[in-house]
Protein backbone atom coordinates (compact mmCIF):
# COMPACT_ATOMS: atom_id res chain seq x y z
CA UNK A 1 0.00 0.00 0.00
CA UNK A 2 1.26 3.45 -0.71
CA UNK A 3 2.05 6.05 2.36
CA UNK A 4 -0.50 8.54 0.59
CA UNK A 5 -3.65 6.57 0.24
CA UNK A 6 -5.02 9.16 -2.25
CA UNK A 7 -2.13 8.70 -4.68
CA UNK A 8 -3.12 7.18 -8.15
CA UNK A 9 -6.11 9.89 -8.13
CA UNK A 10 -7.62 10.32 -11.98
CA UNK A 11 -9.83 12.22 -13.54
CA UNK A 12 -12.66 10.95 -14.82
CA UNK A 13 -15.63 13.05 -15.80
CA UNK A 14 -17.30 16.82 -15.27
CA UNK A 15 -20.82 17.15 -14.94
CA UNK A 16 -23.14 19.65 -15.37
CA UNK A 17 -26.04 17.44 -13.56
CA UNK A 18 -25.81 14.99 -10.59
CA UNK A 19 -27.36 12.05 -13.40
CA UNK A 20 -23.78 12.70 -15.12
CA UNK A 21 -21.57 11.68 -12.15
CA UNK A 22 -19.80 8.27 -12.02
CA UNK A 23 -22.62 5.76 -11.62
CA UNK A 24 -23.83 5.71 -7.53
CA UNK A 25 -21.86 3.23 -5.86
CA UNK A 26 -18.47 2.23 -3.51
CA UNK A 27 -17.66 5.61 -1.73
CA UNK A 28 -16.66 9.34 -1.93
CA UNK A 29 -15.94 12.25 -0.60
CA UNK A 30 -16.92 15.82 -1.89
CA UNK A 31 -14.68 18.38 -1.59
CA UNK A 32 -16.49 21.84 -1.26
CA UNK A 33 -15.95 25.32 -0.20
CA UNK A 34 -15.53 29.46 -1.37
CA UNK A 35 -14.04 29.81 -5.01
CA UNK A 36 -11.47 31.33 -3.34
CA UNK A 37 -10.18 29.20 -0.41
CA UNK A 38 -7.98 27.35 -1.98
CA UNK A 39 -9.78 23.89 -2.98
CA UNK A 40 -8.03 22.86 -6.25
CA UNK A 41 -4.83 23.24 -4.65
CA UNK A 42 -5.77 21.35 -1.64
CA UNK A 43 -6.73 18.63 -3.84
CA UNK A 44 -3.74 18.65 -5.77
CA UNK A 45 -1.38 18.85 -2.50
CA UNK A 46 -3.00 15.68 -1.19
CA UNK A 47 -3.30 13.33 -3.98
CA UNK A 48 0.33 14.10 -4.65
CA UNK A 49 -0.34 15.21 -8.35
CA UNK A 50 0.50 19.56 -9.05
CA UNK A 51 -2.08 19.28 -12.17
CA UNK A 52 -5.20 16.85 -10.97
CA UNK A 53 -7.18 19.71 -10.69
CA UNK A 54 -7.12 22.95 -11.68
CA UNK A 55 -5.86 26.29 -9.81
CA UNK A 56 -6.52 29.65 -11.10
CA UNK A 57 -5.59 33.41 -9.59
CA UNK A 58 -9.01 33.91 -10.83
CA UNK A 59 -11.66 32.44 -8.42
CA UNK A 60 -14.46 30.06 -9.60
CA UNK A 61 -12.85 28.01 -12.52
CA UNK A 62 -14.45 25.10 -11.19
CA UNK A 63 -17.34 25.24 -12.40
CA UNK A 64 -18.98 21.79 -12.72
CA UNK A 65 -18.86 18.30 -10.71
CA UNK A 66 -15.53 16.74 -11.26
CA UNK A 67 -15.13 13.36 -10.41
CA UNK A 68 -11.61 11.99 -9.48
CA UNK A 69 -11.57 7.79 -9.33
CA UNK A 70 -9.35 6.29 -6.80
CA UNK A 71 -7.38 2.93 -6.24
CA UNK A 72 -10.02 0.84 -5.13
CA UNK A 73 -9.29 0.60 -1.23
CA UNK A 74 -8.82 -2.97 0.89
CA UNK A 75 -10.98 -3.19 3.61
CA UNK A 76 -9.77 -6.61 4.56
CA UNK A 77 -8.82 -9.74 3.67
CA UNK A 78 -12.70 -11.24 3.75
CA UNK A 79 -14.27 -8.45 2.77
CA UNK A 80 -14.18 -7.21 -1.38
CA UNK A 81 -12.54 -3.61 -2.54
CA UNK A 82 -14.23 -0.69 -1.71
CA UNK A 83 -14.56 1.63 -5.11
CA UNK A 84 -13.67 5.40 -3.85
CA UNK A 85 -13.63 8.84 -5.64
CA UNK A 86 -13.44 12.33 -4.45
CA UNK A 87 -15.82 14.80 -6.03
CA UNK A 88 -14.89 18.57 -6.37
CA UNK A 89 -18.13 20.30 -6.25
CA UNK A 90 -18.54 24.07 -7.62
CA UNK A 91 -16.64 26.92 -6.54
CA UNK A 92 -19.24 28.92 -4.49
CA UNK A 93 -18.85 32.69 -3.53
CA UNK A 94 -16.95 34.94 -5.83
CA UNK A 95 -17.00 33.46 -9.38
CA UNK A 96 -17.93 35.99 -11.79
CA UNK A 97 -21.13 33.46 -13.24
CA UNK A 98 -24.72 34.83 -14.39
CA UNK A 99 -27.51 34.34 -11.57
CA UNK A 100 -29.12 31.62 -13.27
CA UNK A 101 -25.69 29.34 -13.40
CA UNK A 102 -25.33 30.09 -9.69
CA UNK A 103 -28.81 29.22 -9.37
CA UNK A 104 -28.62 26.01 -11.02
CA UNK A 105 -25.27 25.27 -8.88
CA UNK A 106 -27.10 26.14 -5.44
CA UNK A 107 -29.99 23.51 -6.64
CA UNK A 108 -27.37 20.92 -8.29
CA UNK A 109 -25.37 20.91 -4.87
CA UNK A 110 -28.22 20.47 -2.83
CA UNK A 111 -29.75 17.62 -4.78
CA UNK A 112 -25.78 16.30 -4.73
CA UNK A 113 -26.29 16.30 -1.00
CA UNK A 114 -28.88 15.11 -0.41
CA UNK A 115 -29.43 11.91 -2.97
CA UNK A 116 -25.85 10.35 -3.61
CA UNK A 117 -26.10 7.27 -1.42
CA UNK A 118 -22.25 7.07 -2.04
CA UNK A 119 -21.44 10.14 -0.09
CA UNK A 120 -19.62 9.25 2.56
CA UNK A 121 -18.39 12.64 3.86
CA UNK A 122 -17.61 16.29 3.16
CA UNK A 123 -14.10 18.15 2.98
CA UNK A 124 -14.89 21.80 3.63
CA UNK A 125 -12.17 24.09 2.22
CA UNK A 126 -12.25 27.38 4.54
CA UNK A 127 -9.78 29.89 4.93
CA UNK A 128 -8.23 30.44 8.03
CA UNK A 129 -7.56 33.88 7.80
CA UNK A 130 -11.54 34.75 7.46
CA UNK A 131 -14.77 33.87 9.53
CA UNK A 132 -16.97 31.20 8.77
CA UNK A 133 -19.17 32.23 5.62
CA UNK A 134 -22.65 31.97 4.36
CA UNK A 135 -21.68 29.08 2.53
CA UNK A 136 -19.57 27.45 5.29
CA UNK A 137 -22.68 27.66 7.54
CA UNK A 138 -24.99 25.81 5.38
CA UNK A 139 -22.68 22.78 4.54
CA UNK A 140 -22.34 22.49 8.51
CA UNK A 141 -25.54 22.51 9.27
CA UNK A 142 -26.27 20.38 6.73
CA UNK A 143 -23.88 17.83 7.75
CA UNK A 144 -25.38 18.52 10.62
CA UNK A 145 -28.61 17.74 10.17
CA UNK A 146 -27.73 14.95 8.04
CA UNK A 147 -24.92 12.62 10.51
CA UNK A 148 -22.96 12.93 8.01
CA UNK A 149 -19.57 13.26 8.25
CA UNK A 150 -17.45 16.81 8.05
CA UNK A 151 -13.74 17.66 8.00
CA UNK A 152 -12.60 20.90 8.11
CA UNK A 153 -9.44 22.45 6.23
CA UNK A 154 -8.47 25.02 7.56
CA UNK A 155 -6.24 26.60 4.39
CA UNK A 156 -3.58 29.14 4.07
CA UNK A 157 -2.50 28.47 7.23
CA UNK A 158 1.14 29.49 6.18
CA UNK A 159 -0.23 33.32 6.02
CA UNK A 160 -0.47 33.63 9.63
CA UNK A 161 1.65 32.93 12.46
CA UNK A 162 1.85 29.62 14.20
CA UNK A 163 0.09 31.29 17.31
CA UNK A 164 -2.50 33.27 14.82
CA UNK A 165 -2.84 29.34 13.41
CA UNK A 166 -3.02 27.97 16.45
CA UNK A 167 -6.56 30.17 17.71
CA UNK A 168 -7.85 30.16 14.78
CA UNK A 169 -8.05 26.17 15.09
CA UNK A 170 -9.00 26.60 18.76
CA UNK A 171 -11.85 29.28 18.15
CA UNK A 172 -13.45 27.34 14.97
CA UNK A 173 -12.99 24.29 17.59
CA UNK A 174 -15.18 25.63 20.17
CA UNK A 175 -17.55 26.82 18.08
CA UNK A 176 -18.32 23.82 16.56
CA UNK A 177 -17.78 21.90 19.91
CA UNK A 178 -21.44 20.49 19.04
CA UNK A 179 -21.20 16.53 19.59
CA UNK A 180 -21.10 15.88 15.96
CA UNK A 181 -19.02 14.23 13.44
CA UNK A 182 -17.02 17.37 12.41
CA UNK A 183 -13.42 17.80 12.58
CA UNK A 184 -10.97 20.80 12.30
CA UNK A 185 -6.97 20.63 10.82
CA UNK A 186 -4.73 23.57 10.13
CA UNK A 187 -3.81 23.38 6.21
CA UNK A 188 -1.11 24.29 3.53
CA UNK A 189 -1.24 23.18 0.33
CA UNK A 190 1.97 25.23 -0.36
CA UNK A 191 4.14 24.28 3.17
CA UNK A 192 2.60 21.33 3.73
CA UNK A 193 1.62 21.76 6.47
CA UNK A 194 -1.65 19.07 7.67
CA UNK A 195 -0.81 17.13 4.39
CA UNK A 196 -0.51 13.91 5.76
CA UNK A 197 -3.18 14.72 8.70
CA UNK A 198 -5.63 15.90 6.16
CA UNK A 199 -4.83 11.78 3.50
CA UNK A 200 -5.81 10.19 6.85
CA UNK A 201 -8.50 11.91 6.92
CA UNK A 202 -9.99 11.51 4.10
CA UNK A 203 -9.25 7.98 3.84
CA UNK A 204 -11.70 7.50 6.97
CA UNK A 205 -14.55 9.21 5.72
CA UNK A 206 -14.33 6.74 2.74
CA UNK A 207 -14.22 3.47 5.50
CA UNK A 208 -16.08 5.04 7.89
CA UNK A 209 -18.96 3.56 9.44
CA UNK A 210 -18.41 0.40 7.56
CA UNK A 211 -18.57 2.37 4.15
CA UNK A 212 -22.02 2.93 4.66
CA UNK A 213 -23.58 6.44 5.17
CA UNK A 214 -25.12 7.28 8.47
CA UNK A 215 -28.87 7.41 8.37
CA UNK A 216 -30.47 10.81 8.03
CA UNK A 217 -32.12 11.95 11.55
Amino acid sequence: MSSNPLQGAQFVLAAHRINQLPKDEGAEVAFAGRSNAGKSSALNALTGQKGLARTSKTPGRTQQMVAFSLPPIVLGEALPLLEARLIDLPGYGYAKVPDALREHWRHEIDRYLHQRHSLRGVVLIVDIRHPLKEFDRMMLNFCLDTELACHVLLTKADKLSRSQASQALASLRKELDTGAPVTVQIFSSSAGTGVEEARSAVRQLLVGNGGKRSTFI
